[in-house]
């Protein structure tokens, strides 16, 4: 298995990406606070079929972000901006947590772009259990702003790990501008319409944890909405399904994305 690190200008970016294994492209979107680094225990699984591009997100890892500005429609642009940059020919796509919510920005805005589309832990509106969720996890109450001082007082380990994992472009105090901009990402509702969703033309796999709060609430509606989706629900997992069963979620994503290859 090769593999390689490097960075390429994508939408006013200098994005950090790494290509694992050969064969017909696979793009990975890792979640929110992650980096390109989340899939390492993923590639054995998937280079074996696949060539891997996995890119940093905009303002994460070893990504910069210029404009300042978080959002799931923008980082949308940057991943299709890499498609096209890296010269890639209707890749297939995964996309976990945030990663499946670009994904999902990605079959709503660039229809055929990709050659079908793995959303796992998605969801297409924010219910009052999932904001109060991302809330607590930046150490805010409803209406506050994030107090960075505050959160590493009372969760350090978490600033630790931002710290380490972003601060390889702005420096190690960069993540106090990292997580006001991710938490602006994260409470900033969601508008998709029925429309919206009937018109993702590509194929689709929601795939996610029956314990995995909102984005299970919705799964099935999603599936219902989406007019080629098929839909995966994994027992006894919740969010940290991608990790904590890693080779039910492999085999999950691997039968849908083998089905839909070229040729």
């Amino acid at each position: 298995m090769t593999s390689a690190g490097t960075h390429i200008e994508a939408n006013g970016l200098r994005i950090y990406y790494e290509i694992h294994g050969e064969g017909e492209p696979l793009l990975l979107i890792h979640g929110g606070t992650a980096t390109s680094q989340s899939w390492a225990s993923h590639l054995p699984a998937f280079t074996e079929h696949f060539q891997v591009f996995a890119p940093d997100s905009r303002g994460h890892g070893r990504t910069d972000n210029p404009t300042g500005e978080l959002s799931y429609r923008v980082m949308a642009d940057d991943a299709a901006a890499l498609v096209g940059a890296l010269g890639l020919q209707r890749p297939l796509v995964l996309g976990y947590s945030d990663g499946g919510q670009i994904a999902l920005e990605l079959g709503v805005r660039y229809p055929g772009l990709v050659r079908a589309l793995v959303l796992g832990g998605t969801q297409f509106r924010f219910s009052e259990a999932y904001l109060e969720d991302a809330r607590t996890l930046l150490g805010i109450a409803e209406g506050e702003e994030v107090d960075p001082e505050r959160l590493e007082r009372e969760q350090p380990d978490f600033v630790g790990y931002l710290r380490e994992a972003h601060g390889h472009v702005y420096g190690p105090e960069y993540w106090k501008t990292y997580v006001r901009q991710i938490a602006r990402l994260w409470l900033t509702p969601l508008h998709y319409t029925h429309e919206d969703l009937g018109a993702v033309a590509d194929p689709v796999l929601i795939l996610v944890g029956d314990r995995d709060g909102a984005c299970t609430a919705e799964a099935p509606e999603l599936f219902r909405l989406l007019p080629n989706a098929e839909l995966a629900v994994a027992p006894g997992s919740d969010h940290s399904f991608i990790e904590a069963k890693a080779r039910l979620f492999d085999a999950l994503a691997l039968d849908f994305l083998l089905r839909h290859q070229s040729g």
